[in-house]
């Protein structure tokens, strides 16, 4: 029971993704410097409350509970458990597809957000050249004022990314727990050297005060123990189809990084801007911060 639970973190560790594109669309808001923060710890508090919610209910609404009927609720030929326990308590199947209809909206709407927030780093970084073709990812649409090349760009190559999980259950595992290890790794990196560099840190105006250090080292060394908990196998024995692909594909991510940085990115990466301006930059950010 506990590999099961353990596996079952998963999930839940995939839907507390995301909160981090209150920074990324920081540019576009007022008063980030405060908003920004305010809305990451927010989406945090909503998504508990919510997800708590939903999963109590779709848990009690399951009709047989026993390890029989569980079986039979994984085996459904829905091929989506979920859908079958809409089913079995509804009793509609018009409901039911009415339920499951709210569901793929929902899943929709995170897909906007999540491109919302993809696009804004790769625009980000192109403006500073980070990124092969950053001429092209940079430009703003004049109509609209967003980076539209930018957000086809990371359209197109995640649709490439989940194609494989369209034919195979274990693609779709590996993908989704590249996603949850790539976001928390990222995630953890920065929370984990604002922890090193100690009081040399100036922190913002809006901040968690005394509790920064404590809640900071814990989401440290529960990062940790998530990633290694993810790039386990989860079913034994260890075959083709069974085998966790997931630290492979990190692995791969992070050498095509680190073959990008040492070819081209240490060379062009915020080159076009001088010491001078990048520390007027560094001032006047700053200075906003002491407002």
């Amino acid at each position: 029971m506990l590999d099961i639970f353990l596996m079952g973190l998963l999930m839940a560790q995939y839907t507390y993704t995301g909160y981090d594109a209150s920074a990324h669309v920081a540019e576009e808001t007022k008063n980030a410097s405060t908003a920004a923060p305010k809305g990451i710890v927010m989406s945090v508090v909503i998504s508990i409350i919510g997800g708590w919610i939903l999963l109590y209910s779709i848990t009690a609404a399951i009709q047989d509970g026993s390890e029989a009927g569980l079986t039979t609720l994984n085996a459904t030929a829905t091929g989506l458990p979920p859908a079958q326990v809409f089913l079995d308590a509804l009793n509609n199947p018009t409901m039911a597809k009415f339920l499951l209809f709210i569901v793929c909206g929902a899943q929709f709407f995170c897909g906007m957000a999540s491109v919302t927030a993809n696009s804004r780093m790769s625009y980000a970084f192109s403006r500073d050249d980070a990124i092969p073709g950053s001429k092209h990812w940079k430009k703003v649409n004049p109509r609209t004022g967003t980076p539209t090349n930018s957000i086809w760009l990371c359209i197109v190559l995640s649709s490439i990314l989940t194609v494989p999980a369209l034919f195979n259950e274990t693609a779709y595992l590996a993908v989704t727990s590249v996603a949850v290890i790539g976001l928390y790794i990222a995630y953890v990196a920065p929370v984990l050297l604002r922890r090193l560099k100690g009081d040399k840190f100036k922190p913002g105006p809006w901040h968690l005060g005394r509790w920064s250090a404590v809640i900071g080292w814990i989401a440290v060394v529960w990062v940790i123990f998530i990633c290694i908990l993810f790039v386990l196998p989860p079913t034994l024995p260890i075959t083709i189809s069974t085998f966790n692909y997931s630290p492979i594909a990190v692995l791969a991510v992070l050498v095509l990084s680190i073959v990008l940085w040492y070819a081209r990115g240490k060379k062009h990466f915020m080159q076009h801007l001088d010491k001078e301006q990048l520390a007027t930059d560094e001032k006047k950010l700053l200075d906003e911060i002491d407002d």
